[in-house]
């Protein structure tokens, strides 16, 4: 099979799955949910499925443990001292390339 064939099922594939994920909760849940638990439940489960896939991850992005290691740290503080996205990010890559050069 061709690869852009193939890549372009890949692609119809996910928008489909996606549509799906999307309409299924959409034909389930027609009124307003008024219950305070379940809509904290909710509105959490986003955040908590982007951490689960993302933070196993962050470990293996530079290709050594120690200098990921030190960019999680530098962005987590940085996060915890509430500063903005951008400086998050610009602070861990520089802790990243700085200690690749450390090691």
């Amino acid at each position: 099979m061709d690869n852009n064939l193939k890549m372009f099922l890949l692609v119809l594939t996910m928008a489909g799955i996606t549509y799906v994920i999307r309409a299924i909760p959409l034909t389930f849940f027609r009124k307003k949910i008024n219950n305070k638990y379940l809509r904290s439940v909710l509105y959490y489960i986003p955040y908590a499925v982007l951490s689960a896939m993302t933070f196993p991850y962050i470990f293996y992005s530079t290709g050594n443990i120690y200098t990921a290691l030190v960019g999680t740290v530098v962005a987590l503080i940085a996060s915890l001292t509430k500063r903005s996205l951008i400086v998050v990010a610009v602070l861990s890559c520089l802790a990243v390339l700085i200690m690749g050069f450390i090691i």
